[in-house]
């Protein structure tokens, strides 16, 4: 197989990896449809509030997967390769490739309209597969600051302003640079509605009553954001 066709299809694994919609899938197994509920969001803090936070959690978790998996795999097909079938300088580059697919995977995912999540739980199971350790900063702030204000969209914000900070302050994380630009920029766009909201102090916090079916449809991804951070 030529390296071409072998970078087009690992883009490909990594955008069908991401656009699984297990939020979505979840919320349907017990017979609600999560568009009508909350913020209409498929990620794990509005599956929190639609059907509590054992889903949540597990939610979050496959979320965190789909990031991580694909990576995870070219990795190893990557090691299983012939000598020079892969060229050392293009690796960092399929790598992020593969990463940013899975992330437009959930956050355009094709089988619900190109309308998914926000991409933050996606995105740290790549951060976690390129960054390894270095990941555990931008995680503990994410968990320091929604733990203290009870509002998940400020502590994604936050963490990834610090991913994009860590990659490209970090000699060895700089073959990465490309992920430390468009990371953070994608999460702002993608919480661009929970910015203005935080600005005005109307932002809801994690235990606050869920808005009734239809409140925040206009905030709903991809046309703006809604008031969630999967």
């Amino acid at each position: 197989m030529p390296f071409s066709v072998y970078v087009i299809a690992w883009l490909l694994v990594g955008f069908l990896a991401g656009s699984i919609p297990f939020g979505w899938l979840a919320a349907r197994l017990r017979g609600i449809n999560l568009r009508e509920i909350g913020s209409g969001n498929i990620g794990a803090t509005n599956v929190m509030r639609a059907l509590g936070w054992g889903w949540g959690l597990a939610v979050l978790l496959l979320d965190v997967l789909k990031g991580l998996a694909p990576l995870i795999g070219l990795r190893v097909c990557l090691a299983a390769t012939a000598p020079g079938y892969a060229p050392p300088e293009s690796v960092p580059w399929l790598l992020m490739g593969t990463g940013v697919a899975a992330i437009l995977g959930h956050t355009f995912t094709p089988w619900l309209a190109f309308k998914g999540g926000k991409g933050v739980a996606t995105g740290l199971g790549v951060l976690v597969a390129l960054m390894q350790w270095w990941v555990l900063a931008p995680l503990a702030a994410f968990v320091l600051i929604t733990a203290t204000t009870r509002i998940v969209s400020l502590g994604s914000v936050f963490a990834a302003l610090l991913v994009g900070a860590t990659i490209l302050t970090v000699p060895e994380l700089w073959q990465y640079w490309l992920i430390g630009v468009i990371c953070p920029l994608l999460v702002l766009w993608t919480h661009r509605g929970n910015i203005a909201r935080l600005l005005a102090g109307t932002e809801p916090r994690l235990g606050d009553k869920p808005p009734s079916s239809g409140e925040d449809a206009t905030d709903q991804q991809p046309e703006a954001a809604g008031d969630d951070a999967g």
